[in-house]
Order: C-alpha cells, then sequence, then structure tokens
C-alpha cells in the first residue's frame, strides 16, 4: 500500500502538481533517499536549467548579544550584564563593513539579540550613518523576532516599525528566528514569547507590502514532529502564494553544544532528505540554499544533488552557530571548487537573487581565509560611545550610560 501511495505522489511531482501534507508525509516516510534526491533535483532543473549555482560575498556581523528572549537552543546569548556582553560601536561595524568590500562584498547581515537597552532611535541611526557613508552597500538585517521586540519596546506596530527602518535604509529582511512555524514547538523551544507563529508571518507580510524581499528558514531536529516540519513548509508556501515575497529558503540542524537544550544534531542524511522535501513542496520559492556552515562543504556540495541552486554566503564572519560548536569555513575560493567539481557554472548573486560577476578572485588577488572571523573578547567587548545618547530600559544600562 506504501509503495503505492508513494508511486502516486511521484507521479503528482514529475506532473508538476502541487503536494498536499499528506503527500509530503508520504514521500518522506517512505520514499528511498536516493529517490527523494532524483524527485528534488529533477524540480530544481525544471525552475533553473541552465546549470549555474550562485553565491553571495557578504559578512554575517552580529551587533549585540545581550538578549532577553533566552530560547534554550541558542548557545550565543548572554543576559543583560553579562561581564561577556556586547553591544558593537558604530565604528566597528564600518571596520567590518569596510573588510567586506575589499573583499568583494557588497552586504551586511545584520542580527543580535534583543537587547532591551537598544532602542528603535539607535537602529534607524545605525542604518542612516551605514547608507551615509556607503550609499551603495546593502542591510539584509532584523529578524522578524527582532522586528517584534522593537515593536514591543516602542510601542508601535510591526509594519510602523519596517516603514521607519526602510526610510533609514534597511534593504532586506533574513528569515531567522522562524525555527519552526508551530507554536507547540515554540513553547518548548522557549521562543513562543519572542514572535509566535503569526507575528513571524506577520512581520514578513509587512515587509513584503512594504516591497522588501526576504529570506525564510527553518532550524529542525529538536522537538517537533515530523508533520511539524511539513507544517512549518505549508505555512510558508501560503504566505508566498499571498505576497511573493521571499527569494529563498534555508533549512539547518539544530546545534546543540553548549546549549541549555543539549541533545544530539540530525544525521546529514535527514539533513539532504529535509532540503529535498523543501523543493518538492516550497512549489513557488525558487531558490534554496545549500547550509554548508552547519553541514561543512561535503553535504553542501551534495545539497546540489538535492534540491539546492544556492551556495548561500561566504559569511567572513559567524558567532551564533560557532557558539554552538560548527566552526567551518568556506572562502570564494573553495566554494566556487565545490560548485564546479559538482559539475555546475558558479556565479556571484546579489540578495534579490540577480547575478552580479564572476568569482572574484579569478579577476583580482584576494586573500584566503580559512577562519570565519568572530566577535573578538578584548577588542569588541565593550560598552559603546553611542549609548550614551539612548535612554536605557534596565537598571545595568542606566548605570553604564551615566558611567561614560
Amino acid at each position: 500500500m506504501h509503495a503505492n501511495k508513494c508511486d502516486t505522489v511521484v507521479e503528482k511531482v514529475r506532473l508538476g502538481e502541487r503536494l498536499s501534507q499528506e503527500d509530503a508525509l508520504t514521500l518522506y516516510k517512505n520514499a528511498p533517499t536516493h529517490l527523494l534526491g532524483r524527485l528534488a533535483d529533477e524540480v530544481r532543473a525544471r525552475r533553473h536549467p541552465e546549470k549555474l549555482v550562485t553565491y553571495i560575498i557578504d559578512r554575517n556581523v552580529n551587533y549585540t548579544n545581550i538578549c532577553i528572549a533566552k530560547c534554550n537552543f541558542c548557545a550565543f546569548y548572554r543576559p543583560v550584564g553579562a561581564k561577556d556582553g556586547y553591544v558593537l560601536a558604530f565604528e566597528q561595524i564600518f571596520e567590518k563593513i569596510d573588510e567586506t568590500i575589499a573583499v568583494g562584498g557588497g552586504q551586511l547581515l545584520l542580527q543580535g539579540g534583543h537587547n532591551p537597552d537598544l532602542p528603535l532611535e539607535w537602529y534607524e541611526d545605525l542604518f542612516r550613518a551605514v547608507k551615509q557613508r556607503y550609499p551603495g552597500f546593502c542591510l539584509h538585517a532584523l529578524s522578524p523576532p527582532e522586528i517584534v521586540h522593537l515593536s514591543r519596546l516602542s510601542q508601535i506596530p510591526t509594519s510602523t516599525v519596517v516603514e521607519r527602518l526602510i526610510a533609514a535604509g534597511l534593504d532586506s529582511i533574513p528569515g531567522g528566528g522562524a525555527e519552526i512555524l508551530v507554536d507547540r514547538v515554540r513553547k518548548l523551544l522557549n521562543c513562543y514569547n519572542k514572535a509566535t507563529t503569526e507575528e513571524w508571518l506577520d512581520v514578513m507580510r509587512d515587509a513584503h507590502r512594504a516591497g522588501l524581499r526576504t529570506t525564510a528558514t527553518m532550524m529542525y531536529g529538536t522537538v517537533e514532529r515530523l508533520e511539524e516540519r511539513v507544517e512549518h513548509l505549508l505555512r510558508l508556501r501560503d504566505l508566498q502564494d499571498e505576497t511573493h515575497g521571499f527569494t529563498a529558503f534555508i533549512t539547518w540542524s539544530f546545534q546543540p553544544s553548549f546549549t541549555e537544550r543539549g541533545g544530539s544534531e540530525a544525521t546529514g542524511i535527514d539533513y539532504i532528505r529535509t532540503l529535498a522535501l523543501a523543493r518538492l513542496v516550497l512549489d513557488n520559492i525558487d531558490n534554496l540554499q545549500a547550509s554548508w556552515v552547519t553541514q561543512g562543504g561535503k553535504i553542501g556540495q551534495l545539497s546540489l544533488l538535492y534540491g539546492a541552486n544556492d551556495m548561500g554566503s561566504v559569511m567572513i564572519e559567524e558567532n551564533v552557530v560557532r557558539a554552538a560548536g560548527a566552526s567551518y569555513c568556506m572562502d570564494e575560493v573553495e566554494i566556487v571548487r565545490n560548485i564546479e567539481n559538482a559539475g555546475y557554472i558558479a556565479k556571484r548573486r546579489n540578495m534579490q537573487y540577480e547575478i552580479i560577476g564572476e568569482p572574484i578572485f579569478r579577476e583580482r588577488h584576494v586573500p584566503r581565509m580559512t577562519t570565519l572571523a568572530a566577535v573578538s573578547a578584548d577588542k569588541e567587548r565593550l560598552f559603546p560611545p553611542e549609548l550614551s545618547g539612548y535612554d536605557a530600559r534596565t537598571p545595568i544600562g542606566k548605570r553604564q550610560g551615566t558611567s561614560k
């Protein structure tokens, strides 16, 4: 019976028909891994017949690790007042932008903790300062839960927060903080309070209506059931039907080391099966990224045969998954080698997935990068001078502000 049901779903995929939740579960539970991969590769080839695999050169900067959300799967955050808590100064962010531009990058992926002493005005001033100094540089910044946090701090709707950030220079929004878009799971992960499923989706709806493009993500491998992974994909698909605002989808496995939750990481097989299923279910999202930063270069390369058409970002810097024990690094040379050895043509892109050129290292010398940069304890765990210009909300923040 299972074989017949599976054959029926396989036929639907090959006819280009939309899969239901039952169809997706049937495939994941019954189809051999090689068949899931072949189907995902066929769908990818229909959507991207030109044999291109793209990547972007940008830098992942975490502007603060101070966070009141306290998700139990996160090893990065620090509570208010922690000795190893930090907020980056504007000048430190400018230095990181300079370094990014030097290696051919044109965008900052800017995300951080829910810091109660950083008001909306701090973000607006930072974005304006970046745009004044680097007019053509793009800000891919602030995941939906961060925008929900700013909405609560400011007592204004998320749509207004988005509008104000756009006016200050925001170019696009990353899909972080989605985890699993099912409230049962979010409550168990202690991330329900930072953003419910509907709040996450509503921010993305606000962003899309305001003309921004965004990405979408899924972190699996904690407490969710398989049915809830599929439900997550369907919620994204429904919103994409409505707004057409997602440029790409990225999935990765929970990184358990040093987290409060602990446990073990899902296998590489589970990753490529989940990725393949996402390609089959998300029939209205063009691009799927390979998560080499959590899976490593070899699985990242294999992802190109399981539905991915993009190798994500060179990144340059990473702090969040590193805090949970993952420390993979691939510079542009390594990313291009992985793409080309898999039989594809490597092209640089921007966040909108427009092709912007050939690999930079073939045009000019770029120093090789063997490790991702990280926040430096001796240099960056400081109270930045800008914060004295804003009203802090916490007693510790008020003391820091008056002591400077």
